[in-house]
């Protein structure tokens, strides 16, 4: 179907719907809030009218709507798990909409002779209702069980949800992995709407540039409904931020901490302030946080090769040297030190309004702006083996299949920036997020309409990045260990300052943006097809239309005097005793970032500068892509205990694309540019299915069957091309990529104990067809080596997933204090249709992203003044790149992470608090074909915070 003829389609839908709403029956109906004695909204409460057998759910707000409400007074029962059960009695009026607030309080609870003492209406039990009648498979954290990790941005706090892995970028969780499922195969939203990328080369959401304590809940929709957008193998991510009180509330946080890694402080802070008018019209909430961080890292890295190439010193009868090639055990043919140190601004503000114009119609304004500073100086040692026609045959030793010794092409290297202003002798990654949202919500009769428009744009920029770099030529002596690798240099006096030679100054630009408009309107009205009570059908048109450009520059520079040898310029030794990768691991000397950030390389009189357009030419693009989506679905029940969700969805996309064709000649200079266009469209039809079956009312079975895709990343899309004569190798984007498309099987159950607690457990299918992948290839004309990403044939996932979160109050005494949050989840896949070198199938290959075992704990011991939590984090290893072969595969090693927090409350309102965070030191680590052969290994040491917090409500 065009996607014209469904957005017209879908159109004469709302359009019925909203006339049918005039000649509705005589019926009324009743609108809602529920709230706490603290006056905080209950999201996730069943509100029934008993003698119709009708209901509704509140939402995140805590409202409600009942529509179609026969004339006459009614009795309202309200569900909420942990509480008693509430009854009040609401007269309906014929053609009158009535409104009611309900007020739960701690006085109405008693359950099973256990009394709930406090806040009872905590964030978990929020959390809990709202997961327990959602339709759909989902899993939902509130502010406050955030709060109960030490867990300073969104990334961290996301990894502690069944199924979820993190990738780490600087110790912090950046990039969520779902059920297996790599990041851009995900989607993530701030209140609905679709976050946009700051990543230049995919679409990755950067988990780690929110702060935790900006966001209100966390929904993980695992089985998306076709209400949501599609591009969402894993799963949806929804952030929403915290809504306008129902009156004052203030809070805030103030703390400090250490990094043990370099003895460097860190500041913290945050406050939220809301409030609403006397008539309960208009609502107002803002919310700020700042995190400052001085930080670093120490890293490994290594690149392995099996094959040693060497010139024998003989020519052949054309007078070429004749290059020899030996099978070897595998060694480092690449090998780096590095040493970064790191300070990371993050600063957020959210500012959200809402206006009820009267109990039918109110609109909401939401909005959130992100900023961080990444200020990173990095000094790295790399060891590169020589070209083979620059090695000869006394150069090198192999013993029993090692190479023990052979020559390298040594350099040092220091990146900084320019002096002064927010940048400071550092490179400045200057990433920023910003979402505004304006949407309504409205009721004409009994059709329910909302709507939404936002913009939204990421951004990345790294103005006047700078590396300097000496080299060098010397043998070294290979360490044979694959765990730690090294490289020394066979004679001490290598290392002499004035054997480095200057090799290249550079400045490099890189600025990327993505903006985002996005609109979607819905209209509901009841329909009870099957006659038991509660039923409607829900219809709907989105469009998200996107751009993205990415434009970098990159200048090198030549001294027209001076910088000979590095002993001629100014360094220091960073070289650190307690290097966590290991003492052997010795930095040296490097040149100093504020000598380099003092170079004026904009003054021709003492440098000469070119810029370099093969460094970054394939790299810039422009692309535009719309998506246009409609949908139609019902919701209904079959029998008292079963219902079912059914509907479609259909998404067309166009995009458009701009990138650039660049050549390198047989010396390796750059040859000449052509810049190249493309577009492409589909269209995908995606139905789903959704059972729900309620055994007792806190026990529940849930199947689903769902239909999802995932499009292309943006450098895989852009019609670039690279052809480089000297290496013989074709680089290429690709236009004509499909999207990834799953077929989704899910089954769960799920029971919620009365105390506010859940045991779950279930397994789950997906079928995905067409996943990229970057295939190696041969040119059959010119037997050039050429990557390009293609579809691969197909691919599997099976997992199981567990999950326990109870606090232990059946126990006597003391006992009764502990609580334990438990899940695991396990993952088993294969890929089909992936090729080597060769051109050759490789079989029995697991789908890049999908860790085997995942696993989450936590134990807890809380009262109402005191509490401390253990908290661990594992991730099982699994593969990340695929390469031409199985030796050149690269994966990304299992990760335990293990954190400890505690606080003690002063009084009501005041609260102190103490986190510890990687205790176990677990460095990020990647590894090439096998366990033992270390690709990257970064440790980022222990990290401890602590401060106050105050709330008043």
């Amino acid at each position: 179907m065009k996607s014209s003829k469904l957005l017209k389609f879908l159109f004469l839908t709302v359009v019925v719907a909203l006339n049918t709403a005039s000649t509705y029956s005589q019926n009324g109906t009743i609108t809602g809030t529920i709230s706490d004695e603290y006056r905080i909204y209950v999201p996730g409460a069943t509100i029934f009218i008993t003698d119709l057998n009708k209901g509704v759910v509140s939402d995140q707000d805590g409202k409600f709507i009942l529509v179609d409400v026969p004339v006459g007074n009614h009795t309202l029962l309200i569900k909420y798990l942990g509480f008693a059960d509430k009854t009040i009695e609401v007269m309906v009026n014929e053609k009158e909409t009535t409104s009611v607030e309900i007020i739960l309080t701690t006085q109405d609870v008693k359950l099973q002779g256990v009394e709930v003492i406090g806040n009872a209406l905590g964030g978990q039990a929020r959390a809990l209702n709202t997961q327990k009648n959602k339709q759909n498979i989902t899993n939902i954290v509130s502010t406050d069980q955030i709060g109960k990790f030490p867990d300073a941005n969104i990334g961290d706090a996301v990894k502690r949800i069944p199924g979820i892995t993190m990738q780490v970028d600087q110790g912090e969780a950046r990039n969520i992995i779902i059920r297996g499922l790599a990041p851009q195969l995900n989607s993530v939203t701030l209140n609905g709407s679709r976050i946009p990328s700051a990543e230049g080369d995919n679409r990755n959401i950067q988990m780690d540039l929110i702060p935790s304590d900006m966001i209100q809940t966390i929904e993980v929709n695992k089985a998306v409904t076709p209400d949501m957008d599609a591009d969402a193998l894993g799963g949806s991510v929804n952030l929403i931020t915290r809504s306008s009180p129902r009156n004052f509330r203030f809070s805030a946080n103030l703390g400090s901490g250490l990094n043990f890694i370099t003895d460097k402080r860190i500041w913290t802070g945050s406050f939220l302030l809301g409030d609403r008018t006397k008539d309960g019209k208009f609502g107002w909430m803002i919310s700020a946080s700042v995190n400052d961080n001085d930080f670093g890292s120490d890293n490994i890295e290594a690149e392995w090769s099996n094959e040693f190439e060497y010139n024998t010193g003989v020519q052949d009868n054309n007078g070429d040297d004749i290059i020899a090639s030996a099978d070897v055990n595998p060694y480092a043919d690449t090998f780096e030190i590095r040493t970064y140190l790191v300070q990371r601004v993050r600063r957020s503000f959210s500012a959200n309004f809402d206006y009820a114009f009267n109990d039918n119609h109110s609109f909401f304004f939401k909005s959130m702006y992100n900023w961080r500073d990444d200020r990173e100086n990095r000094f790295r040692l790399e060891h590169e083996i020589l070209d083979a026609e620059d090695i000869g045959p006394d150069d090198f030793e192999i013993s029993n299949g090692n190479l023990v010794r052979f020559p390298v092409e040594s350099k040092r290297q220091t990146k900084g920036g320019i002096p002064g202003g927010r940048i400071q002798n550092t490179r400045l990654e200057d990433q920023r997020m910003q979402n505004y949202t304006l949407g309504g919500n409205h009721l004409f009769g009994n059709v329910k309409l909302d709507w939404m428009t936002s913009f939204a744009k990421a951004s990345e920029e790294r103005p006047n990045e700078r590396y300097i770099t000496y080299e060098s030529e010397f043998l070294i002596n290979n360490d044979r260990s694959t765990r730690f690798p090294l490289h020394s240099p066979v004679n001490a006096s290598s290392l002499d300052l004035d054997n480095f030679e200057l090799d290249e100054i550079s400045e490099e630009n890189q600025f990327t943006e993505e903006e985002d408009i996005n609109f979607f309107a819905n209209v509901e009205w009841p329909a009870d097809l099957f006659g038991k009570g509660n039923g409607n059908v829900k219809a709907g048109l989105r469009a998200r239309l996107k751009s993205k450009t990415r434009n970098n520059e990159f200048f090198e520079f030549e001294p027209l005097s001076g910088f000979e040898t590095m002993a001629d310029v100014a360094t220091r030794d960073y070289t650190d005793p307690n290097y966590l990768a290991g003492s052997k691991y010795r930095a040296g000397f490097y040149v100093t970032p504020e000598f380099l950030g003092d170079l004026d390389l904009g003054n021709t009189d003492l440098f000469e500068g070119e810029s370099i357009p093969d460094e970054f030419l394939t790299a810039n693009f422009d692309v535009n892509e719309d998506v246009y989506a409609g949908y139609l679905m019902t919701n209904q029940k079959l029998s008292d205990k079963l219902s079912v969700l059914a509907g479609i969805r259909l998404e067309h996309t166009q995009i458009e694309s701009i990138g650039n064709e660049i050549v390198f000649n047989e010396d390796g200079d750059f040859d000449g540019s052509n810049q190249l266009r493309d577009q492409s469209s589909y269209t995908n039809i995606l139905p789903g299915l959704h059972f729900k079956y309620d055994i007792t009312p806190n026990t529940i079975l849930r199947f689903a069957w769902t239909n999802t895709l995932a499009r292309p990343n943006y450098v895989d899309l852009v019609p670039f091309r690279e052809v480089n004569n000297e290496d013989e190798e074709i680089v290429l984007g690709n236009a004509t990529l499909e999207p990834t498309t799953s077929m989704n099987f899910d089954f769960m159950a799920e029971h919620y104990f009365k105390s506010v607690g859940i045991l779950s457990g279930g397994v789950f299918y997906k079928r995905l067809n067409d996943f990229v992948y970057v295939f190696v290839s041969r040119d059959e004309e010119s037997d050039f080596e050429v990557f390009q990403p293609l579809n691969g044939d197909d691919a599997t996932i099976f997992g199981a997933e567990v999950a326990f979160q109870r606090q232990l109050d059946f126990l006597p005494g003391f006992a009764k204090n502990f609580g334990i949050y438990l899940n695991y989840t396990f993952l088993t896949s294969s890929a089909n249709g992936i090729r080597n070198e060769d051109g050759d199938e490789r079989g029995d290959l697991e789908l890049p992203g999908t860790a085997p075992n995942m696993f989450n704990g936590s134990l807890a011991y809380s009262t109402d003044k005191f509490s401390a939590r253990l908290s661990v984090n594992f991730s099982d290893a699994y593969l990340d790149e695929l390469g031409g072969n199985s030796f050149e595969d690269r994966f990304y090693d299992e990760q335990f992470f293990l954190d400890f927090n505690i606080s003690l409350a002063i009084n009501r309102n005041l609260r102190l608090y103490a986190d510890l965070n990687n205790i176990a030191n677990q460095p990020l680590r990647y590894y090439q074909g096998t366990k033992d052969r270390t690709m990257q290994l970064e440790y980022y040491d222990r990290r401890l915070t602590f401060g106050l917090k105050y709330d008043l409500f």
